[in-house]
């Protein structure tokens, strides 16, 4: 699924999710990528219960959520609106506060705004096992304090040194990995490299540093 470009405009966003089915159809194929799998028959065959977010075993009858180990569980609220506080929590890159949510999303209670905002931004973490692919650019750059007078560039003190890769997708960047290195040598930055990358899948382009 993370090959298929993102909405990136609310009217895209609509446009790819007109109303719940879209929601639902889009969900069910994140959970079974080849198609529904019964957990306790292991039969394929199911009818989908979308007012009740069920998928049902159609001989055995056994039923089960789409939405289950996901944000969207037991909520009650349409998944529009969900996928909605989603998208404005990933695109503002500096941050959205829980009363602009409520405002934005017509939540009824700051309570239910900050709840949301939580529930969204911990799914957003950064998983340790998905790893960039395609044309990656890494680099690092020193972070923090002003510059030292007479300190030459990678000598520069009271900073810290970031190591990025950044996956290179034409017009726009993909997916990002940031960590904190001590230094800025082969031993540092090359594992740093080869563990947010997956090696079999990835271009890496580097300036002329020799670390």
């Amino acid at each position: 699924m993370r090959e298929a470009k993102g909405p990136r405009t609310i009217v895209e966003l609509q446009a790819q999710f007109p109303d719940e089915q879209a929601c639902w159809e889009f969900l069910r194929k994140l959970r079974w990528p080849k198609g529904f799998v019964c957990p306790r028959c292991e039969g394929r065959e199911s009818v989908s219960i979308l007012t009740r977010r069920l998928e049902q075993r159609r001989t055995c009858r056994y039923q089960v959520s789409v939405t289950a180990g996901t944000v969207f569980h037991r909520t009650r609220k349409p998944l529009r609106l969900w996928f909605l506080a989603i998208f404005f929590v990933g695109r503002h890159k500096t941050g959205i506060s829980a009363l602009q949510l409520q405002k934005d999303l017509g939540l009824g209670s700051y309570k239910t705004a900050w709840m949301w905002l939580h529930k969204v931004r911990s799914a957003l973490q950064e998983r340790p096992a998905f790893r960039l692919t395609g044309l990656v650019e890494a680099d690092e750059t020193y972070v923090g304090a002003r510059h030292e007078r007479g300190a030459p560039g990678r000598k520069l003190v009271a900073k810290s040194l970031v190591a990025a890769v950044v996956e290179n997708r034409g017009e726009r960047a993909g997916a990002l990995r940031m960590a904190v290195v001590p230094d800025a040598s082969q031993t540092e930055l090359g594992p740093f490299v080869r563990g947010a990358i997956d090696q079999r899948k990835t271009t890496v382009r580097t300036d002329g540093w020799l670390g």
